[in-house]
């Protein structure tokens, strides 16, 4: 039987810790050897990759739900888990049988997913010296959360959620990687329904919160963007009068997202920090930053990761972090898998395919026309998801900026560009469209010449990294 013993130095809370600070009942085996239930030294939602001692947590989704996973979970090691109460009542479970055949601990709660969250509050609270930050909007939360993170680290020990676990679950369960030691946590918050973000604004309750702006992803989940202002602003809802808000000073929105704040307001962007003192674009090798009278290199390309960085500065001037810090940090920040890395091999290749949306679709393109290029242009765009009623209308009015655009060639991947394509029909222009990845694959290997110069530009789905291999066969990143 795998050892799920939660020694004291590992462990994370007490099941009866958890209990109280939850409301939540608790049921334990109660041997020779073991009158008052363990802790929990991680937090799982997964049985298959679950760690020894883990909490795991029974989340019902809609295809698949975890209360039927809880033996598989003891089985791999799960010191306890989290289940619903109803789920305690229904005997095809037989969870106290599992937990007493198993000798584990199981707190019953109303909701997993809130008793999640509630859980990971509660850890968080702990931690009363942490200085908490969180990041949400439309486009480039990840990006500024990694370069805001680089900065203060060259200061201060730094936690945040890895990659963009930054959902109503991601978030709950990065937020358990605090450790003591940790002076300041870097947290994102994604949406994927209305009340998410107040949801986990509630989980983190950071001292400073900022939005990157206000645009048009998933739009198709909430219907238009004064909506979409509406759910992000929420990341100010836990801010007392000590907090700060951080806006961008040159958003539609930002007047919106000022009102009825608690805290200080922060308007943020190039007309407004103080240690910003010009900026140069050089193309594909990123912007030279002048800031507290100092030149730096910021490596990564286009105003759109300019932006990012500029709101990262933001944040570290508030914790606060020293001006040659923030010059450190934006000097050794590296590209991110898919969001505007540059590959070069016998094309180059702008790999800016982690996401899209009509904003950051229109922002790629006009990075790429503006460009000095000798070779070609090849333009590849992979469908915009998530978009509900506009999307063809977003994706016609992407396809009348390619017409334009100073691509040489397009191709278009996915039955959402189909829209883009009939645009191209309309005005005879070169173009590619399928929805076949090999066919795209072969045809797209067929064209590129050494020398051109190929954006790869789609949602995640789409899953446009796959014709990197035929580009750039093997990777070389621009330093």
């Amino acid at each position: 039987m795998i050892d799920n013993s939660c020694p004291a130095a590992s462990c994370l809370m007490s099941f009866s810790g958890l209990s109280q600070a939850l409301g939540a009942r608790l049921f334990f085996w109660e041997g020779k050897q073991q009158a008052e239930p363990r802790g929990f030294s991680s937090v799982s939602i997964d049985s298959r990759t679950l760690l020894p001692g883990a909490l795991f947590v029974a989340l019902r989704g809609e295809a698949v739900d975890g209360h039927n996973f809880v033996e598989a979970a003891f089985r791999a090691g799960a010191s306890g888990a989290m289940v619903a109460h109803s789920a305690l009542e229904n005997p095809a479970l037989s969870l106290c049988g599992l937990a007493q055949k198993w000798k584990r601990v199981l707190v019953a709660v109303e909701d997993t997913l809130k008793g999640l969250q509630d859980a990971a509050r509660a850890y968080l609270e702990q931690f009363s010296g942490l200085l908490k930050i969180g990041i949400t909007g439309s486009s480039g939360k990840t990006t500024t959360k990694e370069i805001a993170s680089t900065i203060i680290r060259q200061e201060k020990n730094v936690v945040m959620n890895q990659g963009n676990l930054n959902s109503e679950t991601g978030l709950p369960l990065s937020v358990f990687e605090v450790r003591p030691h940790h002076q300041v946590g870097v947290f994102e918050a994604g949406m994927n329904r209305q009340g998410e973000i107040a949801e986990l604004a509630r989980v983190l309750n950071p001292q400073i919160a900022l939005i990157t702006n206000i645009g048009s992803a998933h739009i198709g989940i909430l219907g238009s963007r004064q909506a979409i202002a509406e759910e992000k602003k929420k990341i100010f809802s836990q801010l007392n009068e000590s907090g700060r808000a951080l806006i961008p000073y040159n958003d539609e929105y930002r007047d919106y997202l000022a009102k009825d704040i608690q805290g200080k307001t922060v308007f943020y962007g190039s007309s407004s920090l103080s240690g910003l003192g010009g900026i140069r674009d050089m193309g594909l090798e990123g912007t030279e930053i002048i800031w507290d009278g100092k030149k730096v290199r910021f490596g990564l390309p286009g105003i759109f990761n300019l932006n990012n960085a500029l709101a990262a500065a933001a944040l570290a001037l508030e914790v606060p972090v020293a001006h040659d810090s923030i010059r450190t940090g934006l000097e050794s920040v590296k590209p991110l898998f898919g969001r505007g890395e540059i590959l070069r091999g016998r094309c180059t290749v702008i790999r800016d395919c982690y996401n899209s949306n009509p904003d950051s679709a229109r922002a790629a393109l006009n990075f790429c026309d503006s460009l000095e290029w000798k070779g070609r242009k090849v333009y590849v765009l992979g469908s915009m998801l998530e978009l509900g009623d506009i999307c063809e209308e977003s994706h016609a009015a992407l396809g009348r900026q390619l017409v334009s655009s100073k691509a040489d060639m397009v191709f278009l991947f996915g039955k959402e560009t189909r829209a883009a394509a009939e645009v191209f029909e309309k005005n005879n222009k070169p173009l590619f469209h399928t929805n076949d990845m090999g066919e795209l694959s072969r045809a797209l290997d067929d064209y590129a010449w050494d020398g051109d110069l190929v954006l790869l530009k789609g949602s995640r789905g789409c899953t446009l990294e796959a014709l990197t291999e035929i580009l750039v066969p093997e990777e070389k990143y621009v330093s």
